[in-house]
């Protein structure tokens, strides 16, 4: 570790940390890492993406754009679904997968806004 990235001195402001641990929950936090975690896959994160772009996709869809089997698409879908982060309905022999809410389109959508930022 770079010396000039850490305190050389050990001290604490007590009221900050205070506050601070008063407003973090462990489940909250441990769910908030799952669901990053989630995310974190590359085929995952192009679902997702793709997810912000159309309002809903059937799963053979999914397959085309990421280039996978339709049972692998499914399975990173459903681990989505488990997730909280997509949902899906059923029309005859078709599975169409959407995402959640808005704020999981939002989340997204900042995260690849952000990237492209960084390449500039």
């Amino acid at each position: 570790m770079n010396q000039d990235e850490s305190c050389e001195v050990f001290c604490f402001d007590e009221d900050k940390v205070s506050r601070v641990k008063e407003n973090i929950n462990e489940q909250d936090t441990t769910l908030v890492a799952k669901m990053f975690k989630a995310l974190a896959d590359d085929t995952r994160i192009k679902i997702a993406y793709a997810l912000c772009q159309e309002e809903e996709l059937c799963v053979c869809d999914v397959a085309n754009i990421v280039g996978s089997s339709t049972a692998t698409a499914s399975h990173h879908l459903r681990l989505l679904k488990n997730m909280g982060l997509a949902k899906y309905r059923k029309e005859g022999k078709l599975v169409f997968y959407s995402l959640d809410d808005d704020h999981v389109k939002q989340l997204i959508m900042i995260a690849f806004e952000h990237s492209r930022e960084g390449r500039q």
